[in-house]
């Protein structure tokens, strides 16, 4: 192409869902309350844990951190899906399209990092329950969770320096506008560390025995199975049952559903949990 004449993009459409747009202010609705409930609960956690002595924990340290990150995982993509349903502004800039994806990019990669550790800490926790204390102590907590963070965003610098370095002349309406590229490193390590829990789960004499030992990792699998699923299978089926409809139905899962749907999770499976925020709440403790 003649670069006197080329013309470079310097703004982004966002079609988002047209063949939904007499649904708009269904969704619209929908999706704000969907976005404030999860902000909700996952502050609700974040103080929880907070608050509680007896979540003190190397589990719930990391349980926080998670929260945390996922209402920025949300808030990155959620507001300027809104914007397109409420006010209709379906543009976003070159410059806001690169940060949005460096983000969005960063904050799931450390997602996958951190429930790796979180597997790695339930290992620990299980398969060597008389080194655990002294191994996953408060210095290796805050280095793990400070690692996931941070290995998150260098994982997506590269790629983001490489891609901002590209001239791009057109089309310029996307009609997916997010993706997630880190997974493997983090699905075999916390596939590795399941694999040894379960050996050693088996091992324990008595059901009893063994579902008290599982029930500490229980809320863990659940999330894990559930963003591995959604992620797996948006970008690992085979290229003739993808479309760009079913591409951006599983990203509104893992984008905006499981984030919702994790500390439901966490707080139904777990009893700490349950009576920390009830003990906060002043209301009567289960009997």
């Amino acid at each position: 192409m003649n670069h006197s004449t080329e013309t470079l993009v310097t703004e982004f459409i966002l079609l988002g869902f047209p063949e939904l747009c007499h649904l708009r202010g269904l969704l619209s609705g929908l999706f704000l309350t969907v976005y404030l409930v999860t902000i909700l609960e996952n502050l609700a956690i974040v103080v929880t844990i907070r608050a509680s002595r007896q979540l003190h924990t190397p589990m719930y340290f990391f349980l926080a951190n998670l929260s945390v990150l996922e209402t920025l995982y949300t808030s990155v993509t959620v507001p300027k899906l809104l914007a397109g349903l409420l006010a209709r502004v379906r543009t976003i800039s070159f410059s806001g399209c690169l940060t949005q994806l460096f983000l969005f990019l960063s904050l799931g990669s450390s997602e996958c990092f951190l429930l790796a550790t979180m597997a790695c800490d339930r290992y620990l926790a299980i398969c060597r329950p008389l080194h655990y204390p002294a191994t996953m102590n408060w210095q290796l907590c805050l280095c793990l969770a400070l690692s996931a963070w941070l290995g998150g965003f260098l994982a997506s610098f590269v790629s983001m320096a490489l891609i901002s370095r590209l001239r791009f002349c057109g089309p310029n309406v996307l009609n997916h506008f997010f993706s997630l590229a880190v997974l493997a490193t983090s699905l075999l390590v916390t596939m590795v560390s399941y694999a040894h829990i379960l050996v050693t789960v088996l091992r324990i004499p008595g059901w009893a025995g063994r579902r008290k030992a599982f029930s500490t990792c229980a809320s863990h699998l659940v999330v894990v199975a559930t963003f591995y699923t959604t992620t797996i299978f948006m970008y690992a089926r085979p290229h003739a049952a993808s479309s760009f409809d079913i591409n951006k139905l599983v990203s509104v899962i893992y984008s905006v559903v499981t984030p919702l749907l994790n500390p439901i999770i966490y707080c139904l499976r777990n009893r700490d949990i349950r009576e920390a925020l009830t003990k906060l709440l002043g209301a009567p403790g289960p009997s």
